[in-house]
């Protein structure tokens, strides 16, 4: 019913424009058709507060097909007093409403910078008001106006509630949109929503709540509860559903190419649906689609805890983004500080279809410059793979992330390891004993086995030992050897559907894990020569903070980079440490009359050597202690990286 309305509210505009409407729309409206070089005019926008100011509009002619669509665009020269107040046409300003003879025609929405600000272009109102016929479900976006050297007038991107690394860290989230955002400030009676007129001020904003993230600009024209605005594209989505809030300017910042608006944003009071190169439509009255993020923060060292809670558009480009920008304004802000820290990571996705299985998964984090970045890249990254897979929608409704954060170094160096029976058959249990290091701690032990997948081929097995982080070496190397960049490796690693993508990311391996899995011999470091009988694991020393938690254990097999979907036979055990480091075991695989054969002999040797019986009851074989390896985790003369 109310699209109904909107269409044929537009259908009476679009048919008064073209002189066959009522009397009272061609009364309001300027049709292009009728604009001739030198009319006079004015336009009306905010430079302070709510109060809607003027200055003076002259057309300098008509741009014919430059607009979006194909439409046209009018030529203007503005001038006085608020124009020399805010040294020419500012962002911000776009949208604001143009008058010629007491009828609109259209929005102040391009600038020339080289003018001194004076020169810019209006989109015609007949162009915006076809936004209210478009079906929201239409995704399409509209084609871009050819302005020829003028620029449109950008939205600013306001942001408060925001920590001052907050700030920063947003910054660079939003180059990959070419948004900048600008701190601002709440004002005296934000919360108190108005109604919006043509002329003043209004944002189209992505995350509200705690924090609220909105481009600020002017409104063209109001019926009833409907509006539109800006009069190009905010970020030419297309259908789209970005909170609708009013908003409050502060001052006009100037600046050396074109002053910008810095404005406020206040109550909620709708929704945008549409962004398109004409400018934006909303609705008042409206609460539109979003996915909500709660974030419990809680400072072991304070032990103060932040309860945090935001709203965010309901877009599957921008979500990753604004998801891990919020969940890491709300460590900052209870953290007070920059710096190192180990931070314990707990969260859960919850989907829109209640059909679909919630994604849950925990970490922990160590790092000594950025704990709270550190603590939310794998959120990044995991909202970005699963709302943009390739199989099916997995909208989210909810998420739900729980902190805890220290500036305790909770890092454990895994020194050696030792392993039990060195020959085996398919399906055998193999256990292994791992001594480890925490930083400026006591040496500890944990205990685990692995068993042998029984289709295991019969000959060497390399059994690797790390910290769940931890890209093994050869993979490593190789991956550096094919320069297969994270790029290439997102091209060539393949799921087999949405569940085989879903389960995998919900198994990788944690930062907190002693992890053992069998190692492609191909790119093994081992020398094929090494004894059988050795029990103990080479470790190696590495860091690989840069490289992103969703690569870790995603193999290839030389130059064709191998299947790295398939899954690798593995354990794990759990510690309360960021685990670094690794090592090799090679055993041999055998039948079981070999494997009983050889063990016997062994044992007997093992014997009139003096050593202690190996079983699975007693695991200190013989230990030769791997090299010291000297180099820090995160020093630069690392041989490799930890993931950790």
């Amino acid at each position: 019913m109310l699209k109904n309305k909107l269409k044929n509210l537009a259908l009476a505009v679009l048919l008064a424009l073209s002189g066959m409407g009522q009397a009272y729309a061609a009364q309001e409206f300027l049709p292009v058709s009728d604009v001739q070089e030198g009319m006079h005019g004015y336009a009306k926008t905010v430079v302070h507060g709510r109060q809607i100011d003027t200055f003076d509009v002259e057309v300098l002619g008509i741009l014919k097909h430059k607009g979006a669509s194909g439409g046209d665009l009018v030529l203007v020269k503005v001038s006085g007093p608020v124009i020399d107040k805010t040294n020419g046409i500012a962002q911000g300003m776009s949208g604001s409403p143009v008058y010629i003879n007491g009828k609109l025609l259209g929005a102040i929405s391009y600038g020339f910078p080289q003018s001194n600000g004076r020169i810019g272009m209006v989109t015609p109102i007949s162009d915006m008001i076809r936004l209210w016929t478009i079906n929201d479900t239409d995704q399409n976006t509209s084609d871009h106006p050819d302005t020829n050297g003028f620029v449109a007038l950008d939205t600013p991107l306001m942001a408060e509630g925001y920590t001052g690394s907050g700030m920063e860290f947003l910054a660079k989230k939003m180059k990959e949109f070419n948004m900048v955002p600008y701190s601002s400030v709440s004002v005296q009676n934000d919360d108190a929503p108005y109604p919006l007129e043509a002329g003043g001020s209004v944002a189209a904003t992505l995350v509200t709540g705690n924090l609220r993230l909105g481009a600020v600009g002017t409104v063209t024209y109001v019926d009833g509860n409907h509006m539109i605005a800006f009069g190009h594209p905010f970020l030419d989505k297309g259908s789209s559903g970005y909170f609708m809030h009013n908003a409050y300017i502060l001052t006009i910042v100037p600046s050396q190419n074109i002053p910008f608006k810095l404005g406020s944003v206040g109550a909620e009071i709708g929704v945008v649906n549409q962004d398109r190169g004409a400018g934006i439509s909303g609705v008042s009255g409206i609460t539109p689609d979003s996915v909500r993020l709660h974030a419990n923060v809680l400072d072991l060292d304070l032990n103060r805890s932040t309860d945090f809670n935001v709203r965010m558009i309901q877009n599957e480009s921008m979500l990753p983004a604004l998801t891990a920008t919020s969940a890491y304004n709300a460590i900052s802000r209870t953290m007070d500080r920059k710096g190192q820290g180990t931070v314990t990571v707990n969260y859960t996705l919850f989907p829109k279809d209640l059909n679909k299985k919630a994604f849950t998964r925990s970490n922990m984090f160590w790092s000594s410059n950025e704990a709270a970045g550190k603590s939310v890249d794998e959120i990044y990254n995991v909202v970005k793979l699963l709302e943009q897979n390739r199989f099916e929608k997995y909208e989210l409704r909810d998420i739900n992330v729980d902190m805890k954060v220290t500036s305790e170094r909770k890092t454990a160096q895994l020194l050696d390891a030792s392993a039990y029976p060195m020959v085996v058959s398919p399906g055998d249990t193999i256990y292994i004993r791992v001594r480890l290091q925490p930083y400026r701690g006591e040496v500890f032990y944990k205990e685990m086995s692995f068993t042998v997948p029984a289709d295991q081929p019969l000959g060497e097995m390399i059994l690797e030992i790390r910290g769940g982080g931890v890209i093994p070496l050869p993979y490593l190397l190789q991956q550096q050897q094919y320069n297969l960049t994270d790029e290439v490796l997102d091209r060539v690693r393949v799921y087999k559907d949405f569940n085989d993508l879903f389960d995998k990311l919900q198994k990788e391996d944690q930062n907190n894990q002693i992890v053992a899995e069998i190692l492609d011999p191909s790119v093994s470091t081992i020398n094929n020569k090494t004894s059988s009988s050795k029990t103990k694991a080479e470790i190696t020393d590495r860091d690989d903070s840069d490289v992103p938690d969703y690569l870790k254990g995603r193999k290839g097999n030389s130059a064709d980079h191998g299947d790295m979907s398939k899954e690798t036979a593995k354990s794990s055990v759990l510690t309360d440490y960021v685990i670094y480091g690794d090592g090799q075991f090679t055993f041999k695989v055998t039948t079981p009359e070999d494997r009983d054969r050889k063990l016997k002999v062994l044992i007997k040797n093992s014997k009139e050597k003096g050593f202690e019986k190996m079983d699975s009851s007693a695991l200190q074989t013989s230990e030769k202690k791997a090299s010291d390896k000297t180099s820090e985790p995160g020093s630069d003369k690392s041989a490799g990286k930890d993931k950790a």
